[in-house]
């Protein structure tokens, strides 16, 4: 029902990214093989191509190497080779609210290897007030020609200044602007698809990098975060578009198979299956009792983060 009603809600955002170029952006790989607006890329490395998703999908598999690509000019299919276009950009491992106080730390980025920790306000980057300003904080740790960095944080009442080096994360493009689909209903609805199936696979990649560590358990939000989110959607549509999608979230997490949730009841039924015979319903309720608690345990202190990042 959440994945029907989502999808619903995708129909009001317009047609997808098509394949076919608006614009030739110069100084990008794109601008040095006569590519023009109006050649309709279909196809990279023998994969279709039809939107911008799929094109991005080549250029992330590439780790840019040579592509082989198909244009459609006209209705005359040209082939070119073409070497994307290599962009550097640099990865702290902080991410920001709107007022510049640290939400996360990703684990092991420069910045937690430094001590920078979540709930920090930052105030300065390179010397440079930043007033509050999230959007100055990004220009200030991307500029050109700065290495190594240093970030002045607020935590409590005590200032930390902090010197890192960042990483660098590589993307690789093809320097053009591609042309909206025609905004019909059925090209409303593959979009409306390829949305809902991006946020399932975003929803899966979150659990797996929290299970494997990449993601802490204080990263997570509870009731009192996402109410926080909550009240900052703009419009109806974007509200019940955020209320489907904590559905939805909600509804992947409870297959989990964790005791309490309706995953451990399934993996509680799976064994039973195997073994062909029932768990004592003592030794059931127990296990129930014990994923319970561990839940109750994790509320608790997903929520005390809650409050921490909005004070």
């Amino acid at each position: 029902m959440q994945l029907l009603f989502i999808l619903l809600l995708q129909l009001l955002g317009g047609a997808y990214i098509s394949s076919e170029i608006e614009e030739v952006l110069d100084g990008y790989a794109a601008s040095n093989y006569e590519w023009q607006a109006g050649d309709k890329i279909i196809e990279g490395n023998g994969k279709k191509i039809s939107s911008k998703k799929d094109l991005n999908e080549v250029l992330e598999k590439s780790q840019g190497k040579e592509i082989k690509t198909k244009i459609d000019r006209n209705g005359e299919i040209i082939e070119y080779s073409i070497l994307p276009s290599e962009v550097k950009s640099k990865v702290t491992g902080i991410y920001l609210d709107e007022k510049c106080k640290i939400v996360t730390v990703e684990k092991g980025s420069p910045s937690e290897l430094q001590g920078v920790q979540a709930n920090d306000k930052l105030i300065r980057v390179n010397g440079v007030e930043i007033n509050e300003d999230a959007n100055l904080a990004v220009q200030e740790i991307n500029k050109k020609g700065v290495n190594t960095m240093t970030l002045t944080v607020k935590r409590g009442e005590e200032e930390l200044t902090i010197e890192l080096t960042p990483d660098y994360e590589r993307t690789y493009l093809l320097g053009v602007n591609l042309k909206e689909a025609e905004d019909t209903f059925i090209n409303r609805c593959v979009n409306g698809a390829m949305q809902t199936q991006e946020f399932l696979v975003s929803i899966v990649d979150n659990l797996k990098q929290l299970f494997t560590g990449h993601v802490g358990v204080d990263q997570m939000m509870g009731p009192v975060g996402i109410s926080q989110v909550v009240a900052k959607t703009n419009g109806i549509a974007e509200f019940f578009q955020m209320m489907a999608l904590i559905s939805l979230s909600l509804g992947v997490t409870n297959l989990l198979p964790i005791p309490a949730l309706d995953g451990g009841k399934i993996l509680i039924l799976l064994i039973e299956a195997v073994r062909r015979k029932p768990m004592k319903q003592q030794t059931e309720v127990n296990i129930q009792l014990l994923g319970f608690a561990v839940l109750i345990a994790l509320s608790l202190y997903v929520t005390y983060h809650d409050v921490l990042r909005i004070f």
